[in-house]
């Protein structure tokens, strides 16, 4: 099962075992199920000797180690001592109609969209824009000799969750599936095909269930395990960027930051520079249960994605990103922006559509990019003004847009009591700028 995945999902062959004879160094990994005992599960690194060790562990995440162990925790410590990045960001490209194309990473957690948002479907009203795809999950980000930053995608492949993925959902990803694939966890159909939930409106009258047990629509149990996966190469993607394989990558633009949240966040807000920013990122975070009309349920925070990932203290990491800054020019650097899709109505309804949607957000990105793009300051940051969006052709009025971007400052003062919280776990080596974000905003919020 790795060895299969991993062929699809890495760079693999005479030429890398080329250069680890030429270069002398490589990561080492060892995986073995062992018992498959949950309590004695330990998915062990060793950045010092570049070696990675699982044992106990059947789930792809822990198995296939060149990932997000390889990939993130060895690597983000390795850019930490290089000047470098190593982050769980999606990467795209977005053509405008005049053809030219701006690069964009993205971070955000797990289910939050990131390989939908990679493989974007421009709707109707933009069939002259078109989204690039050159990674869905992981990036390295490191400076240019013109000093911009640059990303390339490490992996080969896309390991992407297989429930919720449809041709409506995400038609790339379907149309990607078409061979050499490995489907993990998935139900069975009579002939031999996949199935899981979400893939079609109806579900099939009789499957084989990720159990291998029979399993039909009276059934009380999902078909598909929640966490089912793919695993598919990059190039078979309709939408695969011509340079995703180029090892010296693309600039990057923008850095989008995102998760679940229900209340609070606003659809897009723009950090006033680079050191907001990276505070924007620190407080990324996801409401976990949901909360009463005008309320904030629980929330969970993720900085950038990389609390599950990070290869060292995340408040050196915190401070990594501030050096990154640091050592460029402002005008070299990303601009860095906070997106929310999750934001929910008192019904308890989304306000946004999402999925293909989404490329309206990023079209307002690029407005903002070439130095256009209407925007209000608030007590958090930049958001847009009414009517800078463009949602030709959308349902929704103008008082669902104020929702989506409105900043309260009340709400956000419970949000300072979370951040207060979150920041402590990180003890005296939170970097002081990020404690001076979090009390300039405090005083904004009071103002």
């Amino acid at each position: 099962y790795v060895v299969a995945n991993m062929r699809i999902m890495t760079r693999m062959g005479s030429a890398a075992l080329a250069r680890i004879e030429r270069e002398d160094s490589f990561v080492k990994g060892l995986h073995s199920i062992g018992t498959l005992d949950p309590d004695k599960r330990y998915i062990m690194h060793f950045p010092e000797e570049l070696s990675i060790k699982s044992v106990n562990s059947g789930y792809g995440g822990n198995a296939l180690l060149g990932k997000k162990c390889h990939a993130l925790r060895i690597a983000s410590d390795q850019g930490r001592r290089e000047g470098w990045l190593a982050e769980h960001m999606l990467i795209l490209g977005l053509q405008d109609p005049t053809g030219r194309i701006r690069y964009i990473a993205a971070a955000f957690p797990s289910q939050c969209g990131k390989t939908n948002l990679a493989m974007l479907v421009p709707p109707e009203q933009f069939e002259d824009w078109r989204v690039w795809t050159l990674g869905d999950d992981i990036a390295w980000l490191h400076p240019g000799e013109d000093g911009r930053l640059y990303a390339i995608n490490p992996e080969a492949g896309f390991f992407g969750v297989a429930p919720g993925t449809s041709d409506e959902t995400n038609p790339n990803a379907m149309a990607t599936l078409h061979a050499n694939c490995v489907f993990t966890n998935v139900a069975r159909t009579i002939d031999d095909d996949v199935w899981w939930e979400g893939m079609t409106d109806e579900p099939p009258d009789r499957l084989t269930d990720w159990k291998g047990q029979p399993w039909t629509p009276q059934s009380n149990t999902p078909a598909a395990h929640p966490n089912a996966r793919f695993t598919a190469p990059a190039g078979q993607c309709p939408s695969i960027a011509p340079e995703w394989d180029d090892p010296n990558g693309v600039p990057i633009s923008a850095i989008l930051f995102g998760g679940r949240r229900a209340t609070n966040v606003p659809l897009i807000t723009e950090a006033r520079d680079w050191r907001h920013g990276v505070f924007l990122g620190s407080i990324m975070s996801s409401e976990k249960t949901a909360a009463a009309a005008g309320a904030v349920g629980q929330v969970r925070f993720d900085p950038f994605a990389m609390l599950p990932f990070c290869g060292y203290n995340m408040a050196d990491y915190f401070d990594h990103w501030l050096e990154i800054g640091s050592a460029t020019t402002a005008d070299k650097l990303p601009k860095l922006f906070w997106v929310n899709w999750f934001r929910r109505d008192d019904d308890g309804s989304f306000l946004w559509p999402g999925f293909g949607e989404n490329s309206r957000i990023l079209k307002f990105v690029l407005e903002r990019l070439a130095g256009q793009g209407e925007m209000t300051d608030t007590a958090i940051g930049s958001v847009p003004v009414p009517g800078a969006i463009d949602i030709d052709g959308l349902d929704i009025d103008e008082s669902t847009m104020a929702k989506l971007l409105a900043v309260d400052n009340e709400s956000w003062m419970t949000e300072i009591t979370l951040i207060r919280k979150h920041f402590a776990r990180f003890g005296k080596k939170l970097p002081a700028e990020l404690a001076v974000q979090l009390d300039s905003l405090e005083k904004r919020l009071a103002a």
